[in-house]
């Protein structure tokens, strides 16, 4: 099926030998790493560097060689893998246009001290999630309305809406804040309900 790819698997491509050289070091700090004695960040910015005399960084080089040639090759034989990695790319890239349109006023981070860059993407992904729960919460009343009228709703029809809906939004009104204690949210939803009917077109879009 696939040309040209047994250059890929010589001993050339893989430094095996320096592998196994380090492998004691290389076990060694992925143990202290779990057992929390160093963090993950403070190896890297220690490794981090491809200085001569830093042999363990190349052997963790070779070995993420190793890592990422047998993901890609599982990657490229695997539909069902390629489908659920495009599902959450397409899930991430959404949210991240989605936050990006809740964080407006400013096209960049204006701020160069790290906490407050921290604060402000907090405070951004906290404004969307919070707008995401609203949407869901308003997409589920109006299906539980349909269900009540007698539409027999499906797992298929769910597909059709999106929590990363802005067209009923105004970010440039007015907002009045009020201190009142919200109903309990009940997401519970019977498909195939025997009252028949299907949930019309103009509800799914």
């Amino acid at each position: 099926m696939y040309q040209h790819i047994d250059s890929l698997f010589t001993k050339e491509a893989v430094d095996w030998d320096l592998i196994a050289c380090h492998l004691p070091d290389m076990l060694q700090v992925a143990q202290s790493i779990r057992a929390g004695r160093i963090s993950a960040s403070t190896i890297l910015r220690k490794l981090g560097t491809a200085s001569r005399k830093n042999k363990l960084y190349f052997a963790f080089r070779e070995l993420g060689r190793v890592v990422r040639t047998m993901f890609l090759l599982e990657y490229i034989g695997d539909e069902d893998l390629r489908r659920i990695i495009q599902a959450a790319q397409n899930k991430c890239e959404g949210f991240n246009k989605f936050a990006q349109w809740a964080y407006f006023g400013a096209d960049t981070i204006a701020e160069n001290v790290r906490d407050d860059q921290v604060k402000v993407i907090k405070y951004n992904h906290l404004i969307a999630n919070l707008v995401i729960f609203h949407n869901c919460h308003t997409i589920t009343q109006a299906l539980k309305d349909l269900e009540a009228d007698g539409w027999k709703l499906t797992p298929e029809q769910l597909t059709m809406f999106s929590p990363f809906r802005t067209h009923h939004l105004n970010r440039f009104g007015l907002y009045d804040l009020k201190d009142r204690e919200p109903p309990p949210v009940d997401y519970g939803i019977r498909f195939g309900s025997e009252k028949g009917g299907t949930v019309p077109p103009s509800s799914a879009r």
